[in-house]
């Protein structure tokens, strides 16, 4: 639906110049904005976008001359990034979920819908689930026997939730989400070649063949406030203890959280985050994309891993992490510089080699017969 201008600058607390009565349906860069779309040109580098498109309103960079860019309209916020987050909210019709309940939607008897809950086609609740006020349960969605959905939560479709879940307000989860699957544990009937490995640090011990024997998953997820799960991701029950996701805490596709873990608050888990079972992850982790965290290990508050790092051991609150295996930033972008410069170390070895045999010869020469 279209939005006054004026409507959204309110929304950002923006300072608007020019007119506020345009309408506004869409954002769009620069160069591809129309007479309906509000340009998103945040840095003096875009004006020659705005130049390219249509656009009569748009988001500028402080101190920018609206006028001289052909506009009629201006929005300046003090941070712009920050702002993305507001124009898009405003933006965004999110995916069309009818009120009520799909007459396809298959709902046992015992499970408890609240009356303004949206359910869409397709739909499997069992037994004893819980669906909090204004929840939107999109097509294809399954929750298990006596799970607990939150008020004001968005499953997109496909998401599986599974028994026994505990989930807070305001949760949403897009397509392919698994939360509450068996978490990955076996064992066999005597030592295993693994666990000898790893109390040696590289020795199978000898240890025999043997079939694997799976620990079934007893215990449950529950999942704080205002969390977010990305496409495909999933995160395992626990095996007697629930696996915890604190509230904020923001998880991008295809990470995989494994049974026991502990994730605290606010935390940012990027796409193919791999976190093994019982890891305790503390209050605002950044870990970028592809990192690993080992089982059994603690990641402390603020700590930050730049993309595919290996945490194979406790890392320290607040420490800046890079590298497989995991060392400080600084280090690993120091190593790094060095090992690009081994090449020209190899050259200028062998050239001083070379040298030096030569300066053999020649006195060999000097002192023989």
């Amino acid at each position: 639906m279209p939005h006054r201008l004026s409507d959204i600058a309110r929304a950002l607390d923006a300072r608007l110049e020019g007119r506020g009565d345009l309408m506004i349906d869409r954002a769009a860069e620069p160069a591809e904005a129309d007479a309906r779309a509000l340009a998103l040109a945040m840095a003096p580098e875009y004006a020659e976008g705005l130049a390219k498109g249509k656009a009569r309103a748009a988001v500028l960079w402080e101190g920018a001359d609206w006028r001289a860019l052909g506009l009629e309209a201006a929005l300046f916020v003090p941070r712009p990034r920050y702002a993305m987050a507001g124009i898009t909210r405003a933006l965004d019709p999110g995916p069309e979920i009818l009120p009520g309940i799909h007459p396809s939607a298959v709902i046992h008897p015992e499970a408890e819908i609240s009356p303004d809950a949206a359910i869409g086609p397709l739909v499997v609740i069992g037994r004893g689930a819980r669906i909090g006020q204004g929840a939107r349960i999109g097509p294809h969605c399954h929750i298990a026997e006596e799970a607990e959905l939150g008020p004001g939560a968005l499953l997109v479709s496909g998401v599986r939730l599974g028994a026994r879940v505990r989930i807070g307000a305001r949760f949403i989860a897009h397509p392919g989400a698994v939360v509450g699957a068996d978490g990955f544990s076996f064992v066999t009937p005597e030592k295993s070649a693994v666990e000898a490995a790893r109390e040696s640090l590289g020795e199978t011990g000898g240890a025999a063949a043997q079939s694997w024997t799976r620990i079934h998953s007893l215990g449950g997820v529950e999942i704080g406030d205002d969390v977010e799960i990305g496409a495909n991701s999933t995160i395992d029950r626990g095996t007697i203890r629930a696996t915890r996701i604190g509230d904020g805490t923001k998880i991008d596709n295809l990470v995989d959280i494994g049974h026991n873990v502990t994730v605290g608050r606010d935390c940012l888990l990027c796409g193919q985050v791999g976190i093994a079972g019982s890891a305790r992850i503390g209050d605002r982790v950044v870990l970028g994309g592809q990192c690993g965290v080992s089982d059994n290990i603690f990641v402390g508050d603020d700590v930050v891993a730049g993309g595919s790092t290996k945490i194979y051991s406790n890392a320290p609150a607040g420490r800046m992490l890079l590298g497989a295996p995991a060392q400080k930033m600084v280090a690993q972008i120091e190593l790094y510089k060095l090992l690009r410069r081994l090449p020209r170390l190899f050259a200028q070895v062998a050239e001083l080699r070379q040298g030096v045999k030569g300066t053999a010869k020649r006195g060999e020469a000097d002192w023989g017969p």
